[in-house]
């Protein structure tokens, strides 16, 4: 399967990267880069339940793609958030199904950062993503 280009850019930028330091850094600056989330959109039904901290999630399907919005009060958080739209955004329902999250964060030489409870969390954002794919496939 290939990677949407955000992936392959967000790849080749943690790969190039030797430090563990430095990659901490990265995934901040990641995290700053995400778009806010209107605040219309945070509400309940758009909280990812199976999160410690607060993350909202909002999909749209378009032209047969999804394309995702999140964001979180966690700083960490909302850059391995953004780490996971940039392999996810762009993909079909059928594609989205089949992303390997521990692969993807280990890809990027991130496994380390993903405890249990985070890397719970981020499963819990993946499947929601999955589940809004079905709902409106």
């Amino acid at each position: 399967m290939s990677l949407p280009a955000d992936a392959v850019t967000a790849l080749e930028t943690f790969q190039a990267i030797g430090s563990w330091e430095q990659r901490a850094r990265l995934l901040m600056q990641w995290g700053e880069r995400l778009p806010a989330l209107p605040d219309a959109d945070k509400v309940e039904a758009n909280l990812v339940q199976g999160c410690e901290s607060l993350v909202w999630l909002t999909g749209q399907l378009q032209d047969g793609h999804w394309q995702f919005a999140a964001s979180s009060e966690a700083r960490l958080i909302r850059g391995l958030v953004a780490l996971l739209l940039a392999r996810v955004n762009g993909l079909s329902a059928a594609e989205l199904q089949a992303v390997d999250l521990p692969d993807w964060f280990a890809q990027l030489g991130l496994s380390r950062q993903l405890s249990p409870s985070r890397s719970n969390g981020l499963n819990a954002v993946l499947q929601r993503m999955r589940a809004l794919s079905q709902i409106q496939n």
